[in-house]
């Protein structure tokens, strides 16, 4: 396939997305109110007494039922979205790997949603009760519907990526790009870039950052163990070598 003829399978990808993405939005609209307030249900319950959320534009409610339905049927869709997705690689595989594309698929879509509820059930109750610490007699929140959702919709966005790590790390492995032992080799490298990617992604407390370190640092322990018995092996001169390097390190 020439660089045109991936462009326009690519299109084609995309549109078939979109078009999943909008029917699920359509099978959600009408549940919207209701999954919008199960949605912000962790900040209602971290409010101070008395306080409530608003809206500051006739028409921020409706918008935002609009796209709480657009994220609910991204999430019903998923399974079809990522493997709409991973089709448009599938020229790219060889014969052997490509049985894998369905599998990978199916799991992309459960690691993005495991990821989207761990934000939801472990992250949104300690990162809305930080934020609403800050509150006194003399400062009160408000928060606007569409502030509160873009919020919320971040969090489960970040934590649905994150989430994708190990798969992530078997697809390179079968690709030869990456192995266990050059995981282990830059594992401690790979603790500190969980920890920058925490601060960047969560709020800016220690809890909340840690709470999703964590989970990143244990996925990519996973994803070590995913390339030593998924990844190609290396050649047996090629460990050799590695290992005497090591060796040599180790000694220096």
């Amino acid at each position: 396939m020439g660089f045109l003829d991936h462009l326009d399978e690519l299109r084609k990808s995309i549109t078939k997305c979109a078009i999943a993405a909008f029917l699920g939005m359509l099978a959600c609209y009408a549940f919207a109110k209701q999954l919008f307030t199960w949605l912000m249900l962790p900040l209602f319950e971290a409010f101070p007494e008395g306080s409530s959320m608003i809206y500051t534009a006739p028409h921020e409610a409706f918008f935002t039922y609009i796209k709480t339905a657009f994220v609910a049927g991204l999430f019903l869709t998923s399974p079809y979205i990522f493997y709409q997705l991973w089709l448009f690689v599938k020229p790219g595989l060889y014969s052997n790997e490509r049985k894998y594309i369905f599998p990978i698929s199916l799991c992309s879509a459960l690691l993005f949603i495991s990821g989207s509820i761990f934000g939801y059930f472990i992250i949104f109750p300690y990162a809305y009760k930080f934020f609403m610490g800050f509150a006194n007699i003399n400062i009160e929140p408000m928060i606007s519907m569409r502030e509160g959702f873009s919020f919320s919709f971040r969090l489960l966005l970040a934590f649905g990526v994150v989430f994708e790590l190990p798969l992530v790390i078997f697809f390179l492995a079968r690709l030869g790009l990456v192995s266990s032992r050059k995981l282990r080799k830059v594992r401690k490298y790979s603790i500190l870039v969980a920890f920058m990617l925490s601060a960047m992604l969560t709020p800016p407390d220690v809890f909340t950052q840690t709470f999703m370190a964590g989970p990143l640092i244990i996925l990519y322990e996973v994803g070590i163990w995913i390339a030593y018995f998924f990844g190609k092996k290396e050649p047996e001169r090629e460990k050799k070598k590695q290992e005497k390097a090591e060796s040599r390190e180790s000694k220096a």
